[in-house]
C-alpha cells in the first residue's frame, strides 16, 4: 500500500485523536499516514479508530477536518458504506444452500427499467447513468445474509434473537474513481473550500453519494426478492465521503457518518458483525465511528498467507459459523479471507471503552455472496 501525497507541508500540525488501546494491532504505516496528513495545509483535527490501516493516499480506517476540500481523503469509492436491512423470512424457513443459489441473481444487477425508475425518484434522471445499479462491485464489497445471534439493547431496536437480516457493503461502482481520476492536478494540495474546481467536484460528488445509496437499496431488494421476503431498511451509513460541517469540512475515508444513531459494524466471513449505537458524545471522534474491523494484511500478502490448493480454497468457501461464501474468483476469496481481518470484538472493545458506541445486536454471517465469477 502507498503512502499519501504530501505536498506542501503546514507550519502548524493538527491535533491526532486515536480511539485505539495499546493491544490493538495497528500497522505503523497507518499511523505514519496519520502523521503526514495532520501536517497538511488546511488540516484541523484528525481521528483514528481501532480499524486504521494504509491507505493509497492516506489511511483508512479515520476522519479528518479540514478547511479546504481534499479529495485523496475520500478516496476513488466515493460513496461507499454499508446498509444494514431487515428480512421478514422466519428463520426456520431459511434454506442455505437453496438461498446461495438463488443470490446468484445479483450477478446481473438492478432490472433495467427498475433502475431507471430509482434514478428518477433520487433525481439522479440526466446527471448519472444507470449502468452497473443492482451490482455489488469487487474488493472487499459483498451481500451478506446475516442471523440475529444476541440483542444487547432491545429498547434501541426492534431486531430479536434469530431474525435474519440482510448487510450490504457497496459503494459508486467505478463512478467515484472516474471522478477522481478527472481531477486536474490540482487537487493534490486540496481544493480551496469557494474555487469553482471544489464546485465542480462536490457536484459529482454529491451525484455519486446519492447513487451509491440508491445501489445498496437495489442490490437489497433483488436479494430479498430472491429469497421470497421483503427488506426493511434499518440504518445506511457512507463511510467514503466529505460533508460541510461547522462552517469547514469533515472528511471520512473507512469511518461511518451513523445515520439516526446507529451504524453497522461488519466483521468478516468468521467473526461476527455488530449493530452499534453511536451516542456522538466525543467531540474529538469527528462524528465518526468505524466500519468494520479493517484489514490487517493487504491482498497482496494474502497471496503467501495461504496455499492455492483446491481443497484450501474450497475451505475458503465454508465459515466456522457454517455458512457459505459465494465467490467464483479465486484471487478475491483469498485475497478477503476472513484472517485478513482484524478482530471486530476488539474493535468494539476499543469503541465502547472510548465512549464511542455501544453494541446493539450481534449477527452471525450465513450467505456472503461477492461474484459467481468463474467456477474453482
Amino acid at each position: 500500500m502507498g503512502t499519501p501525497i504530501s505536498g506542501e507541508r503546514s507550519a502548524a500540525r493538527a491535533r491526532i485523536s486515536k480511539f485505539y488501546n495499546r493491544a490493538t494491532w495497528i500497522d505503523g504505516r497507518a499511523e505514519e499516514q496519520l502523521e503526514q496528513v495532520a501536517g497538511w495545509p488546511g488540516i484541523m483535527a484528525v481521528a483514528g479508530f481501532p480499524d486504521l490501516h494504509p491507505g493509497r493516499f492516506g489511511p483508512v480506517g479515520a476522519a479528518f477536518l479540514a478547511d479546504r476540500i481534499w479529495p485523496q481523503l475520500v478516496g476513488p469509492d466515493i460513496g461507499c458504506g454499508m446498509a444494514l436491512f431487515r428480512l421478514d423470512l422466519p428463520r426456520r424457513r431459511f434454506k442455505l444452500d437453496k438461498a446461495a443459489r438463488r443470490l446468484a441473481v445479483l450477478e446481473d444487477g438492478a432490472d433495467p427499467e427498475q433502475a431507471l425508475a430509482a434514478l428518477d425518484d433520487a433525481g439522479l434522471t440526466g446527471a448519472i447513468g444507470p449502468e452497473a445499479l443492482g451490482t455489488i462491485g469487487g474488493g472487499n464489497h459483498f451481500c451478506e445474509v446475516q442471523v440475529v445471534d444476541a440483542v444487547f439493547d432491545p429498547s434501541r431496536t426492534d431486531l430479536r434473537k434469530d431474525e435474519l437480516c440482510l448487510l450490504v457493503h457497496s459503494g459508486s461502482r467505478g463512478r467515484g474513481a472516474g471522478i477522481f481520476q478527472g481531477l486536474d492536478d490540482s487537487w493534490k494540495q486540496g481544493f480551496a473550500a469557494e474555487s469553482d474546481a471544489a464546485a465542480r467536484y462536490l457536484a459529482l460528488h454529491d451525484a455519486a453519494i446519492c447513487w451509491a445509496r440508491v445501489n445498496r437499496s437495489l442490490i437489497a431488494s433483488t436479494a430479498s426478492e430472491a429469497l421470497g421476503s421483503e427488506a426493511r431498511l434499518i440504518c445506511d451509513a457512507v463511510h467514503n465521503h466529505v460533508v460541510p460541517h461547522s462552517g469547514v469540512w469533515l472528511h471520512r475515508k473507512g469511518a461511518a457518518c451513523p445515520e439516526g444513531g446507529l451504524v453497522p459494524l461488519a466483521g468478516s466471513r468468521e467473526a461476527p458483525s455488530f449493530l452499534l449505537e453511536v451516542p456522538d458524545l466525543v467531540p474529538e471522534a469527528l462524528g465518526s465511528v468505524s466500519h468494520g474491523a479493517g484489514r490487517r494484511y493487504d491482498r497482496a500478502s494474502m497471496h503467501g498467507r495461504i496455499r492455492k490448493t483446491r481443497s484450501e480454497l474450497a475451505a475458503l468457501t465454508r465459515t466456522r459459523f457454517g455458512g457459505r461464501v459465494i465467490c467464483g474468483d479465486r484471487d478475491l476469496l483469498l485475497e478477503e479471507a476472513g484472517r485478513a481481518y482484524k478482530d471486530p470484538e476488539q474493535v468494539l472493545h476499543d469503541l465502547s471503552g472510548s465512549g464511542l458506541a455501544t453494541a446493539v445486536a450481534r449477527l452471525l454471517p450465513l450467505v456472503t455472496f461477492k461474484t459467481t465469477g468463474v467456477a474453482i
